[in-house]
């Protein structure tokens, strides 16, 4: 019942959030799956490793589709996204801990630059 109530909460959560939100929420998900393919990492457990950097990476092509590139600074984040994305690679195909540390790293960073945006254009108040 508590698990329903909850899918429930986060259905009508995404549903009824902005863009901006939206956006938001994708980069706490990446951040949530780098801290479990981290944890992966601690005991050797290279398929929850896998997994986790897969859906990092799946944000992460998904921010890099809805790039505007009539805009300057989608070319300054598609490097960025790409970086992180080489990054997720690296640590997927040689067991890195280190690269992924790497791009959490550059998620937190982006996910705080994004917070700000919103802040300063009255998107989100927290």
């Amino acid at each position: 019942m508590a698990m329903n109530a909850a899918t429930l909460y986060q259905g009508t959560k995404v549903n009824t959030a902005s863009p901006a939100e939206l956006t938001l929420m994708l980069y706490e998900g990446a951040i949530k799956f780098c801290n479990i393919a981290l944890l992966g990492f601690e005991t050797n457990d290279y398929e929850k490793v896998n997994n986790n950097i897969i859906k990092v990476q799946n944000i992460i092509t998904e921010f890099r589709a809805t790039l505007d590139f009539k805009y300057e600074t989608a070319k300054d984040f598609d490097l960025i996204y790409e970086f992180i994305n080489n990054l997720l690679i690296q640590s997927n195909i040689k067991k890195d801990k280190e690269s992924l540390e790497k791009a959490l790293g550059q998620i937190r960073e982006m996910r705080d630059l994004w917070k700000e945006i919103m802040k300063q254009n009255h998107m989100y108040v927290r």
